[in-house]
């Protein structure tokens, strides 16, 4: 009864081979890792902004300051919705998941101002000091789009200081000049929050769609 040598590779050969596996993942992590994040989604910013724009004018008419901040939320609603969608499918696109290190540690950064905005809108909420919310919402998003910003293209850190900007620009002002009516139940404060939300987020996003894709 004849048997045939068998041929098993040298434990050094797969020794090896396992080693060069691991490096290779070693490697594609590290990339992803310090890799910038360009999902960023320029028509997505643009829908925003449309939506900001639309909303900021419908919300002087609610009739109420307590009106006033439920059309706000319903356009912050509607935005960040408009934003998840379009970013999830950029990132599909470019990382072939939403959950790529560079999206992961882009949503991490932003995260943290955006909740504190939302704890402080209910803090002037139960103070009823709704005058302090424009200035504050545009100064807080502004930190959260520098700081998530730090790890993607150059515009997007640019964007959050333009908002940084206005937001500290509007809280210093004097609280006569933010109630100043421009026409109608439209304020000053009213057209801070229009050209932040609205007009920064159209121009920032046409910007970003030209230069980095939709």
């Amino acid at each position: 009864m004849s048997t045939e040598p068998q041929h098993n590779p040298p434990p050094n050969t797969v020794d090896l081979n396992g080693r060069a596996m691991d490096n290779i993942a070693f490697i594609r992590e590290t990339m992803e890792r310090s890799a910038s994040f360009t999902a960023v989604p320029g028509r997505g910013m643009m829908a925003m902004g449309g939506v900001a724009l639309i909303g900021s004018w419908a919300a002087t008419w609610s009739g109420s300051a307590e009106g006033w901040l439920w059309s706000w939320l319903a356009i912050a609603v509607i935005g960040c919705a408009a934003g998840m969608v379009t970013l999830a499918t950029k990132c599909r696109h470019e990382y072939g998941t939403v959950l790529a290190a560079p999206a992961r540690r882009f949503a991490l950064n932003l995260a943290p101002p955006i909740l504190a905005g939302a704890v402080l809108t209910e803090v002037f909420e139960r103070a009823g000091s709704y005058d302090l919310m424009p200035g504050t919402w545009l100064l807080l998003y502004g930190v959260a789009v520098v700081t998530a910003g730090a790890f993607s293209v150059p515009i997007v850190p640019l964007m959050g200081l333009t908002f940084t900007l206005l937001g500290t620009l509007l809280l210093l002002c004097p609280m006569a000049i933010q109630q100043l009516a421009l026409f109608g139940h439209f304020t000053f404060a009213d057209a801070a929050l229009a050209l932040g939300f609205g007009g920064l987020h159209l121009v920032y996003g046409a910007l970003i769609a030209l230069r980095h894709g939709g």
